[in-house]
């Protein structure tokens, strides 16, 4: 097996030089109408924020300890977008047709009085005058202290991030020897203050843990992890180790395949697959079968991820902005187009909206299904570039 290698490099260079947005703004005007689309036909419906760079876990597949050590440089808080630019770029992104908003990070919690952001953006409408779908993902680190606070504030729901119920497992993997007890205790004081009770959808609970599973980590963690949530309402999702950035030392010999997820967890929970809830939806639903074979709702389901064997491309509505303004298309894009020197520089709404309707008009990418007919790492890479960092840009 080959070593692996991480550089020990800061990744957001690159980053940095965005392409401007001010260009687009003088652009033939794109009034807002809930009916923007890309050069695909993909509506834009769903809008991540990165509200930090910063996270108190050191996960090997986002932010491995080499190279965010106690010197890295982390971005300046006048660097970030404010609350306020935040809340105001929402809205206009909502204008475009924007439905669900999730805050992402590094670790969202750890943004001073995020509850104040959440606040804010619960006020904002879609063009159909209905609220944002409000969600936030974390390492729940932080969430037993937060969870009531978070869902007065107006969060609808919580996605965990959680890699393994043993320990020793999961303190290797978050390589700050954080107990996973604690996380535990973050998921049942989420379930307790009703993060996750109000699903829209009808099919499938709010509240959600992710298990990233990365072969020869903790791959032996799946049945134990299907078996401890399964009957409790919480919805169970694996995600295929992704090369996202360029740190994580990613190598393809890690990625344990959905398909062979499924099969695993099929043979001492038999399953059913399930219609998505939603267009663009990432996860592939499965159900817990019944003795007749059919969907056990009272036993839940699982979902799968499969974003590096079988690509979902064709459907994505998903954009990104990262902590700092700038707005990526894509979460394996190498560069972003820099909406907060645009908003500094004075730019009325029309100006943005205007931007922002270029932007997406102009989006062809997809990754994910050009790496499946080319190979991984280096398909579609040009000499010199590199993958923003989850870390950057959430996941």
């Amino acid at each position: 097996m080959s070593e692996r290698v991480i550089p020990l490099i800061d990744q957001r260079a690159p980053e940095r030089v965005a392409a401007p947005a001010a260009a687009f703004a003088q652009a033939t005007r794109i009034s807002a109408n809930g009916l923007l689309a890309d050069r695909l036909g993909r509506p834009l419906h769903d809008l991540r924020i990165s509200v930090t760079d910063r996270c108190n876990f050191r996960c090997s597949y986002c932010m491995p300890k080499e190279v965010f050590d106690k010197d890295y440089a982390y971005l300046p808080h006048s660097s970030l977008l404010s609350f306020e630019e935040i809340t105001r770029v929402a809205r206009l992104f909502a204008a475009h047709g924007v439905r669900k908003i999730r805050l992402t990070g590094g670790e969202p919690l750890l943004r001073k009085n995020l509850e104040v952001l959440i606040e804010q953006l619960a006020a904002l409408r879609t063009v159909d005058g209905l609220p944002l779908d409000l969600t936030l993902t974390t390492n729940g680190s932080l969430l037993a202290r937060k969870a009531q606070a978070l869902k007065a504030a107006g969060l609808n729901r919580v996605t965990v991030s959680l890699d393994g119920l043993d320990d020793a497992v999961f303190r290797r993997m978050n390589d700050v020897d954080f107990p996973v007890a604690d996380v535990l205790a973050g998921i049942e004081a989420a379930r307790a203050a009703g993060l996750g009770q109000d699903d829209k959808s009808g099919k499938g609970g709010g509240l959600k843990v992710n298990m990233v599973v990365k072969r020869g980590t903790n791959e032996q963690e799946i049945l134990p992890m299907v078996r401890h949530f399964k009957g409790t309402g919480i919805v169970l999702r694996f995600i295929e180790y992704m090369d996202v950035g360029a740190t994580n030392g990613w190598r393809m010999d890690e990625v344990l395949p959905s398909a062979e997820v499924i099969q695993l967890i099929h043979a001492e929970h038999p399953l059913i697959q399930l219609d998505p809830t939603v267009a663009g939806e990432t996860a592939e639903r499965w159900g817990f079968a019944d003795a007749a074979g059919r969907h056990d709702k009272a036993a839940g389901e699982i979902g799968v991820i499969s974003s590096v064997t079988q690509a979902f491309c064709h459907d994505c509505n998903r954009a990104r902005l990262s902590t700092e303004g700038k707005l990526y298309l894509c979460l394996f894009a190498t560069q972003g187009h820099d909406l907060r020197s645009l908003i500094r520089a004075g730019a009325n709404d029309t100006d943005i909206e205007s931007a922002i309707g270029h932007i997406w008009q102009g989006r062809s990418d997809r990754y994910s299904e050009l790496r499946s007919t080319m190979g991984p790492d280096t398909a579609t890479l040009q000499p010199g570039q590199r993958r923003v960092e989850m870390s950057y840009i959430g996941g």
